[in-house]
């Protein structure tokens, strides 16, 4: 990877690294001791839309904004709750109660004690308003009482049995500091793109299309953690550029969108690098082809499902991920098996089928041979241009002319979801951790709200799949909640308005050299564990 002198410098000045130009940028961990040093971090396309994930879903403001904050509760591998700025908590027999018993001691980077008032606002302010899953997450909570400093208990309308999971994290429910929001516009506070926050590590700059730089916390609650000085995430456009980081030492950890899959295969076999893959989970989500339903051509259920029928799964997973995927043909994939069902209606690659259906929508080759042109918009994370790529060579068989159209991560997200220019998109969403979180913010007519990214981008509207949607949302009897989610995954796949195609595994790269590090969510953990090891003859 070409590295100008100018930027060369910059990284290591910031790292604190001694070095000659010339030679490839050596991470400090090459001499750090087990205390001490720079994590030199790989991220994929820069959060545009800001570092605070309470009010964005966006994968790198997650993975940058999770060092700052700390979330009330963290997890383990399985997804079970364990204490983080919540020691401990109960819930009422009724399911209308949940208490939380914060942690003393805990103090916000500019000195001033995070409280229950800051958990109150940021739920019912935040939350509800702008994160898109929030409006549903966290729907049935209609007040936060705040008894004393150290003490939050949420009322709720309704039992809502997936409240934990949500808050299990601070990427999905970051705690702001209620003095420094309350009283100013949410969205344009100058704090969303330098955090302040109470977690292992201190915001300190972000100089944009390049770098995001963290340092320790002194007055971290969890001492003598974190170990490491400072952390440096370095926005990697160039795919093939962040493999040659990660063999150089440049940079320490990576993820599956900041290097290119065929990359990933050779990376596996080099010894000074350990890379993982865990099947597909919360972060990682599902990959899909959706349609905006305002467009009038997509009205006929019969189109939708021809495009469904021009995918072939098969194919994507082999030579698009690489085997690094599983096909998906449900809403809730299999990583989430008390939810998923293989009981739903299918649409294998079938090109005959597909050209009978958009001839029985009426849609009639003209004299060229095309019977409808359209655009795709793919998210620009990791290969999904490629599918677009794929699928337009597919529908063109049956008369269908795709134009793809490329765009940097805040151009996909303002182009679909603020401005809704778009015909249709692929993109990759969390699915999980529960249906109630992850997938209903896709197919709720009332998550339909043009400026909230990753929401009902179809404008997709169906009563009968509402009111399913909302009673799994309190449906405390996991049979019954079951069978709804059963029903929803079944009509919503009949209407086709949003079409799954493959979940990707979650996939880590990091250098032997960092300690501490693994687990299907490592690079959204807080990293306060995490260390250097001294370099070794």
């Amino acid at each position: 990877m070409a590295v100008s002198r100018r930027r060369f410098l910059e990284y290591a000045a910031l790292a604190g690294i001694a070095t000659e130009l010339g030679q490839p940028l050596r991470s400090e961990a090459a001499d750090a001791v087990r205390s001490g040093g720079t994590l030199v971090i790989g991220a994929g396309p820069e959060a545009t839309s800001g570092l605070t994930s309470a009010i964005t879903s966006a994968g790198t403001a997650q993975m940058v904004s999770g060092k700052i904050f700390d979330g009330l509760l963290t997890f383990d591998e399985q997804f079970n709750p364990k204490p983080q700025l919540a020691t401990h908590w109960e819930q009422s027999s009724d399911g209308l109660s949940l208490t939380f018993h914060l942690r003393p001691g805990v103090r916000w980077h500019d000195g001033k004690p995070f409280t229950s008032d800051d958990v109150a606002y940021s739920l019912l302010e935040i939350w509800k308003k702008y994160h898109s899953r929030g409006r549903t997450t966290f729907a049935n909570v209609v007040a936060v009482d705040t008894p004393d400093p150290l003490t939050a208990t949420l009322r709720l309308s309704k039992p809502a049995p997936y409240l934990l999971s949500a808050l299990m994290s601070s990427v999905e429910a970051q705690v702001l500091p209620k003095h420094l929001y309350a009283g100013k516009d949410v969205l344009s506070n100058p704090l969303n793109n330098a955090p302040i926050g109470n977690g292992p590590f201190r915001f300190v700059k972000w100089e944009q299309g390049s770098y995001v730089l963290l340092e320790r916390n002194p007055d971290y609650w969890d001492s003598p953690r974190p170990y490491v000085d400072k952390v440096l995430f370095r926005f990697i456009a160039d795919r093939s550029g962040g493999a040659t980081a990660l063999e150089t030492g440049e940079v320490h950890l990576s993820d599956g969108y900041a290097v290119g899959l065929s990359d990933i295969v050779r990376l596996s076999r080099d010894p000074q690098i350990v890379v993982a893959r865990y099947p597909s989970t919360y972060i990682s989500g599902t990959a899909a082809f959706e349609f905006n339903l305002d467009r009038p051509q997509f009205r006929d259920p019969r189109v939708r499902q021809a495009f469904a029928h021009a995918f072939d799964r098969d194919f994507i997973v082999k030579n698009i991920w690489l085997g690094y995927a599983d096909p998906v043909e449900a809403p809730i994939p299999k990583a989430f098996p008390a939810f998923y069902t293989a009981d739903v209606p299918r649409y294998p690659l079938d090109l005959a089928k597909a050209e009978a259906l958009l001839e029985a929508a009426g849609l009639k080759r003209d004299a060229q041979g095309v019977r409808l042109t359209l655009t795709n918009d793919p998210a620009p994370t990791g290969p999904l241009a490629a599918i677009s790529q794929h699928l337009r060579s597919n529908l063109q068989k049956v008369g269908v002319r795709l134009d793809i159209r490329s765009s940097d991560f805040g151009e996909f997200v303002n182009r679909v979801y603020t401005r809704r220019d778009f015909d249709t998109i692929i993109y990759a969403a969390n699915a999980g951790p529960d249906p109630a979180i992850g997938t209903q913010r896709f197919y709720w007519s009332k998550n339909f709200r043009p400026g909230v990214a990753f929401s009902n981008a179809a404008d997709y509207r169906n009563q009968e799949v509402d009111q399913l949607l909302e009673s799994g949302q309190t449906e405390i009897d996991p049979v019954k909640r079951r069978a709804t989610y059963d029903r929803f995954q079944q009509q919503v796949q009949t209407d086709v308005a949003r079409i799954p195609l493959v979940s990707p595994h979650t996939v880590t790269i990091s250098r032997r050299e960092v300690l501490n590090f693994g687990g299907n969510q490592a690079l959204y953990a807080n990293f306060a564990n995490l260390s250097l090891a001294k370099k070794t003859a």
